[in-house]
């Protein structure tokens, strides 16, 4: 079953869904058979672990349903962790620092030692998008609260393309963050301009539109609802495919830091 669209029982059909998993190297996680994880102090939310370092990553990725009413009141964060907390649909009262009111669009990072807070009293429920990672400490160098909302913040065209748009969660230039989050958009037929390969770890969620994703050299087909890991050194590149959406993710990267040996 999967609880993101209430099928339960025996189908009609044979067992089979998209996904495909290759620990250390890539995963797509498509909506239907992901299941619910009991994680402390999250009250009155589902909560699904994508992924994590049993599949290879050095970070947590989880997609949260929170029902109205629900919260976490005990705080989520531990002392090294960095968090970032994305609303996709819905709105929160969140608290670090000090208390946030997002809506759609709506995020917030935590450095290590800042727990995060929320609680949805809009009635409605509220989606989101929740990662964390251990910081690499920078001498000289402190990260701080961001927070914002993507929905206000101007599109930039990637590398050069006019059909490619990038838009940025952090301060793109600050040694202070070791990661960086940004939501990438394809227009129908544009792409990457090459297959990269590259040390950097990617986790993505993909928010619209259809593509088809060159992960290792397979080319699978992933749509809104999927979910991407991309592990070191893995080549890949993407296809916006469809007719009238674009095709979007939200994902992360490691960044300003040196390999450890």
């Amino acid at each position: 079953m999967s609880y993101l669209n209430n099928v339960t029982g025996y189908r009609k059909d044979l067992l089979m869904n998209r996904s495909v998993v290759k620990r250390a190297n890539y995963a797509v996680i498509e909506p239907d058979g992901i299941v619910k994880n009991t994680i402390p102090g999250f009250e009155g939310c589902d909560m699904t672990i994508l992924a994590s370092p049993k599949l290879g990553a050095s970070f947590v990725d989880y997609l949260v349903t929170v029902h109205a009413g629900g919260k976490n009141v005990l705080g989520f964060g531990a002392a090294q962790e960095e968090i970032l907390f994305y609303i996709i649909e819905g709105g929160l009262t969140v608290k670090t620092d000090k208390e946030y009111e997002l809506t759609t669009g709506g995020y917030v990072y935590c450095p290590p030692g800042m727990k995060l807070y929320f609680e949805n009293k809009s009635g409605e429920t509220v989606r989101a998008f929740l990662y964390k990672r251990i910081y690499t400490p920078l001498e000289g160098h402190v990260p701080y609260v961001v927070t914002g909302n993507m929905e206000e913040k101007a599109w930039a065209d990637y590398e050069g393309m006019s059909d490619v748009l990038v838009k940025d969660f952090l301060p793109t230039t600050d040694l202070a963050f070791d990661c960086n989050f940004h939501i990438l958009s394809f227009k129908p037929g544009a792409c990457h301009g090459y297959i990269e390969t590259h040390v950097q770890e990617h986790g993505a969620y993909c928010l619209s539109g259809e593509g088809m994703y060159n992960l290792d050299n397979d080319w699978i087909p992933v749509k809104k609802g999927d979910y991407l890991f991309m592990g070191a050194y893995c080549p890949q590149a993407c296809y916006a495919v469809g007719r009238d959406e674009n095709f979007a993710y939200v994902y992360s990267k490691d960044c300003n830091r040196d390999v450890m040996l």
